[in-house]
C-alpha cells in the first residue's frame, strides 16, 4: 500500500480539466476533429508532426490553491494549513489532464469533385487524474480524535482516480450538403496504469470506553483498485520500461469507445454543432491488484494501557505491540479480481453567429467564396465525474486577422473560476500550421494562486483545398 500511495502522489503532483474550449470549433486546426468528428473541414488532408502535433497540459482546483498554504505572507504555516482545510469542502477537487499526440493524419476522398468525405486517424497518450478533498481525514489528522469525541467522520471522503492510457482512433467525416456535416470516430483504448478508489463508504467515531479511556469504532467499506502497478513497484528499470512500452502499444488492458458529432448550418451566418466523446470502457484483466478493508471494528487500545516498564517492557516493545494489534485489525485484503472502468463521457455544444464578409480590394463587391471574417458564439461543455458532472459555459470571439493567421478569445465560467480568459492563435506559413492556446491569463501574475491553467500547442503539415 505504501508503494501505491507514493505512486498516486507522484502522478498528482508532477503531471499536468479536459475542457478545450479554445480548440473546439477552431476548424483551421486539424486537431479540432478530436473534439467534434463532425466539424466542417477546411483542408484536403494533413499530417501531424510526430510527438509535436498536439501537446496539451492542464490542471485546476475548485478549492484551495498552492498560494493559500505556502504564501510568504507572515502567517504561520500551521495556521494557513488549518484555514485551508476548514475552508475546503468535500466536493472540492483537483483535476489534472495531459495529452500527447504521437501520430496523426487525415485525407479527403469521394467520387465528386468536392471530395466531401474525410478519414482521420492517430494515436495519442493521455493522463487523467481527479481527486476530491478528503476533508474529514484532514480534520482528523490536524485535530486528532480527543477533541472530537462522538463526532462521526465520513470515510467516504476518500475519492480519487488516476489513469494513463494510449488511444488508437479512426474517424469518418461526411459533408452531406452545405447545411449538414456529421462524423464518427472509433477508439481502441490500451490502459497503461489505472488507480481508482471512488466507491468508498463508512465512518469513524471515538466514544467513551469501558476497558480503556476511549473506544474507536470503525465501520468501513474501502477499496482501491489498480492495474499496471504490480509489475512496476518492485521491478527493475529495464523491465519497467519494456512493460510500459508494451502496454502503450495495445499490450495493456484493452477497451472500446466512440465519438460522434455534427454541424448544422441554419443559414449563411447561424451554425449549431455538438459532440459526445469517449463513450466507452476499459476491461482490466492484466497485472491487477485490489486492496480492500471492510467490516466493523471496535479498538480500545491494548491492555495494560501503559507500558509495563517494571516488568522489563521497553517503550519500543510497547509501541510495537500497539502497531501489531492495530495492523491486525486493518490488514487489507489483496485480490486479483478483474474490473471494468467507464470512460469519462464528455459533451460539447455551441451556437455560432458569423459576420463581416470580406470584400474584394478592387471593387465594392463581396468575394464569391470568401468566409466571414468574424464569429461570436457560446459553447456548453460537460464531463461525467465520480461524484457529479462538471460543466463549463464559454463565450467566444473568433477573427481571421489576415490570410494565414486566425485568433480566438474566450471567456469561461466553470468549476474552477468565474473569470477565465483565454487566447488561441493559428498560423499557416505555407503548408505548415502552428497553433498555441492558453487559458486564465488574469491569474498568470501569480500562477501559484491560479485556480486553473491550460496550454495547448502543435505543428501540422496541411494540404490545402484547391
Amino acid at each position: 500500500m505504501r508503494h501505491l500511495s507514493m505512486t498516486f502522489v507522484f502522478i498528482t503532483c508532477f503531471s499536468f480539466g479536459q475542457n478545450k474550449q479554445l480548440l473546439y470549433g477552431f476548424s483551421e486546426v486539424p486537431q479540432s476533429l478530436l473534439l467534434n468528428p463532425g466539424v466542417k473541414i477546411k483542408n484536403s488532408g494533413f499530417v501531424g508532426v510526430p510527438f509535436l502535433s498536439h501537446i496539451h497540459a492542464s490542471a485546476g482546483t475548485s478549492g484551495i490553491t498552492v498560494y493559500d498554504v505556502f504564501a510568504d505572507n507572515g502567517v504561520d504555516f500551521n495556521t494557513k494549513l488549518q484555514n485551508a482545510v476548514y475552508k475546503s469542502k468535500a466536493r472540492n477537487f483537483v483535476s489534472i489532464n495531459q495529452q500527447l499526440e504521437l501520430l496523426s493524419g487525415g485525407f479527403a476522398f469521394g467520387s465528386s469533385f468536392e471530395k466531401n468525405e474525410y478519414i482521420s486517424f492517430g494515436i495519442y497518450q493521455e493522463l487523467d487524474v481527479i481527486g476530491y478533498v478528503p476533508k474529514d481525514y484532514a480534520i482528523l489528522g490536524l485535530e486528532g480524535n480527543q477533541n472530537n469525541i462522538n463526532r462521526v467522520f465520513d470515510a467516504g471522503h476518500l475519492n480519487a482516480s488516476g489513469e494513463v492510457i494510449s488511444v488508437f482512433h479512426l474517424g469518418y467525416n461526411k459533408k452531406v450538403n452545405n447545411l449538414f456535416t456529421y462524423g464518427v470516430r472509433g477508439k481502441i483504448y490500451s490502459s497503461i496504469i489505472n488507480v481508482n478508489s471512488t466507491k468508498n463508504q463508512g465512518s469513524f467515531v471515538t466514544v467513551q470506553g469501558q476497558n480503556n479511556i476511549y473506544t474507536h469504532i470503525f465501520d468501513l467499506d474501502l477499496e482501491v483498485k489498480t492495474s499496471g502497478l504490480a509489475n512496476i513497484k518492485d521491478g527493475e528499470a529495464d523491465a519497467i520500461y519494456k512493460d510500459l512500452k508494451k502496454r502503450m502499444l495495445l499490450g495493456g488492458d484493452l477497451g472500446l469507445g466512440f465519438d460522434v458529432g455534427f454541424t448544422y448550418q441554419f443559414d449563411k451566418q447561424w451554425t449549431f454543432d455538438a459532440s459526445i466523446l469517449d463513450v466507452g470502457f476499459i476491461r482490466h484483466t492484466k497485472d491487477v491488484e485490489n486492496y480492500s478493508v471492510r467490516g466493523r471494528y471496535a479498538f480500545e487500545g491494548i491492555n495494560p494501557f501503559f507500558s509495563e516498564a517494571g516488568a522489563g517492557q521497553t517503550a519500543d516493545d510497547y509501541w510495537s505491540k500497539v502497531e501489531d494489534e492495530f495492523s491486525a485489525i486493518f490488514e487489507a485484503d489483496t485480490t486479483k479480481t478483474k474490473f471494468t472502468t467507464w470512460r469519462p463521457v464528455k459533451w460539447n455544444a455551441s451556437l455560432n453567429y458569423a459576420f463581416g464578409e470580406k470584400k474584394e480590394k478592387d471593387c465594392n463587391c463581396i468575394k464569391g467564396e470568401s468566409e466571414y471574417q468574424n464569429a461570436v458564439g457560446a459553447q456548453l461543455y460537460a464531463i461525467n465525474r465520480p461524484k457529479q458532472p462538471q460543466a463549463a459555459l464559454t463565450l467566444y470571439y473568433f477573427r481571421h486577422i489576415f490570410k494565414g493567421l486566425s485568433a480566438k478569445t474566450t471567456y469561461t465560467i466553470d468549476s474552477f473560476s468565474l473569470y477565465n480568459l483565454g487566447l488561441g492563435l493559428s498560423a499557416n506559413l505555407g503548408n505548415i500550421n502552428f497553433y498555441v492556446m492558453a487559458d486564465n491569463f488574469l491569474q498568470y501574475k501569480n500562477v501559484y494562486n491560479a485556480q486553473s491553467v491550460s496550454l495547448q500547442l502543435g505543428f501540422n503539415y496541411i494540404f490545402k483545398k484547391k
